[in-house]
């Protein structure tokens, strides 16, 4: 293994590894990796050099069953030691089946219970608002059936009207979702006054523009398409 300053992203398959015994949640970590990864090396100002800073921006994991992805990442770049990998889940590790705020650096909220993460996000950017902080941006990683959460339609409606910009939701679109949605996830939140793009979830190239192009006075959602689930 070489030091965490060296690692990159065709390190993340062996750090998963070292994340052993929650085989029920693989493809729900497996269908973040590759949005999670471009965030932190490419998009997010967020790493060790800091975390205490006020105007950093913030990735809200809503989707946190399966947090396996985001706790490579962490170790990836530099948030988190590698070994911090071995033996999680258990009673001795900070490392949890859902992250905890508290015990993992760069873990901006304690998330497992579908439905908060984006309401979490919507009242952040509401307080930057307040106090006159334009710099940071919040980005909200759910799930595609996490949108059946009343509190996140609620969240939608709200974020579009005040056309909040520094807020983004990415959704991992697996196609979990029990009765998905017609006419798309992405024309879900455009009918609310949200910028929207679909890229596939696995192209980092795609991913990085979908983030980065400009979408002035409007809340920006990302859909990240990828293999279907238990496919």
């Amino acid at each position: 293994m070489t030091t965490t300053a060296e690692l990159t992203y065709t390190d993340l398959p062996a750090l998963m590894r070292r994340l052993a015994g929650d085989e029920k949640h693989n493809a729900a970590a497996e269908s973040t990796v590759d949005v999670i990864w471009v965030l932190y090396d490419s998009v997010l100002d967020i790493g060790p050099h800091n975390l205490d800073d006020p105007d950093r921006d913030r990735f809200l994991l809503s989707k946190g069953h399966g947090p396996m992805a985001f706790y490579a990442v962490l170790a990836a770049k530099g948030l988190l030691p590698p070994e911090d990998l071995d033996g999680w889940g258990t009673f001795e590790s900070r490392l949890g089946g859902h992250p905890d705020r508290t015990l993992v650096p760069g873990a901006e909220i304690s998330s497992g219970s579908l439905g908060h993460g984006l309401p979490i996000g919507l009242g952040l950017v509401l307080g930057w608002r307040a106090t006159g902080r334009t710099g940071p941006r919040a980005v909200v990683l759910v799930g595609d059936a996490e949108l059946d959460e009343g509190s996140n339609n609620e969240a939608i409606e709200y974020a579009g009207r005040l056309g909040l910009e520094q807020l983004t939701v990415v959704v991992v679109d697996n196609s979990s979702s029990t009765y998905g949605w017609p006419g798309g996830i992405e024309r879900r939140f455009t009918l609310e006054g949200w910028a929207g793009r679909t890229v596939d979830g696995r192209d980092h190239d795609a991913l990085h523009s979908a983030f980065t192009e400009p979408h002035p006075g409007r809340p920006l959602v990302v859909v990240a398409s990828v293999e279907k689930k238990g496919a």
